[in-house]
């Protein structure tokens, strides 16, 4: 029987049957999953210093659709300029400048001249040194924290009893009006600093302006959220673990 087995990010080829992952000892046929770049063990696509395993995207797909793509990034005004600015940056600063400076540097590429900033509410302290340094280095901002309007939960059909604080007034995180005040102000790129999980999707799906993310919000781990996939081998074990995080 043909098999292969993931394990820590290495694969070892057994056959040709199906593919078996080593998953918290639970073992998965080809047949009920579908395997993708998260199960490859050899990033040859980078380099191409070795060679693709037979499930790889690259060798599975249509070569026309990977045309079509790169034909955007040849012609297509926005996704042209957007690629070659990151990739210029890239290539000039890799591993010389923090997010802060890569976002300044990146706006200056495009030719953004006004940056809009969508903050958490908690997080303002740190989006008012973010816009001090923006216009440090000459770019002017405007932000709109998640709070304004001050709509309470229940206004809009949330129950009482999912507020964090009962009894008493609490504002919902408000992305669309984040979005639409950000339109107004006709920004030309929009920085997300801190916005919760959802909320954040909501407020790219309204803004008109091109979005990019300097803060990912991780109320437990200091907003690092990759520090629990670091340490999902002892401290943050549980998240191997089958079944739901909380019952």
């Amino acid at each position: 029987m043909d098999y292969t087995w993931f394990y820590t990010g290495c694969f070892v080829h057994l056959g040709l049957l199906g593919t078996l992952l080593l998953t918290g000892g639970r073992k998965i046929s080809k047949q009920d999953r579908k395997l993708s770049c998260t199960d490859c063990g050899v990033p040859n696509c980078y380099r191409k210093k070795g060679t693709y395993p037979q499930f790889c995207l690259t060798t599975n797909t249509n070569y026309e659709e990977f045309e079509n793509a790169n034909e955007l990034y040849r012609s297509d005004e926005f996704v042209s300029k957007f690629s070659f600015a990151s990739a210029e940056m890239e290539g000039a600063y890799y591993g010389k400048l923090t997010r802060v400076e890569e976002i300044i540097v990146f706006a200056k590429k495009i030719g953004a001249k006004k940056i809009g900033i969508a903050t958490c509410g908690a997080l303002i302290n740190e989006s008012k040194i973010f816009a001090k340094i923006l216009q440090a280095k000459g770019l002017e901002s405007f932000g709109v924290s998640c709070k304004v309007g001050s709509t309470d939960k229940t206004e809009v059909g949330l129950p009482e009893a999912i507020k964090v604080e009962k009894g008493c007034h609490e504002s919902l995180c408000n992305p669309v009006m984040q979005a639409k005040l950000l339109n107004r102000e006709k920004t030309d790129l929009n920085v997300i600093v801190g916005l919760c999980v959802g909320h954040d999707s909501i407020f790219i799906k309204y803004s008109e302006a091109p979005v990019t993310t300097l803060i990912t919000k991780d109320k437990v781990l200091v907003h690092n959220p990759a520090a629990a996939l670091y340490t999902s081998g002892h401290y943050y074990k549980r998240l191997l673990e089958e079944g739901d995080i909380y019952s």
